[in-house]
């Protein structure tokens, strides 16, 4: 089962490093996504599962949390410690977080 975690813990956890998943379509991502976050579509996530680790929590996020359930629910039956974030990006820009625009994951 996989859990889901409030934009609080989710803010502390980005703090710390965890790995991110934007399973949103790559035009949605490269409109504002979460610094550091990985662009992995929802439809490409069961041909990742050979890329993502076991041993650490990861951290799922949309718009708003419903494909990111979707996408934690299939990383949890693959053995993944995943972890839908509540609120998803909308959530994180009305929290007044910083975005990073365009393609690149890294760059702030």
């Amino acid at each position: 089962m996989f859990t889901e975690v409030p934009l609080s813990s989710f803010v502390a956890a980005h703090a710390d490093g965890a790995l991110v998943l934007d399973v949103r379509e790559p035009h949605e991502y490269a409109a504002g996504h979460v610094p550091g976050a990985r662009l992995v579509p929802l439809a490409t996530v069961p041909d990742t599962l050979g890329d993502l680790p076991t041993g650490q929590p990861i951290f799922v996020i949309c718009q708003s949390g419903s494909r990111s359930r979707v996408a934690a629910q299939h990383l949890a039956r693959a053995g993944r410690d995943a972890r839908s974030v509540t609120g998803g990006t909308g959530g994180w820009v009305s929290a007044g977080r910083p975005v990073v625009r365009g393609q690149h994951a890294n760059v702030a």
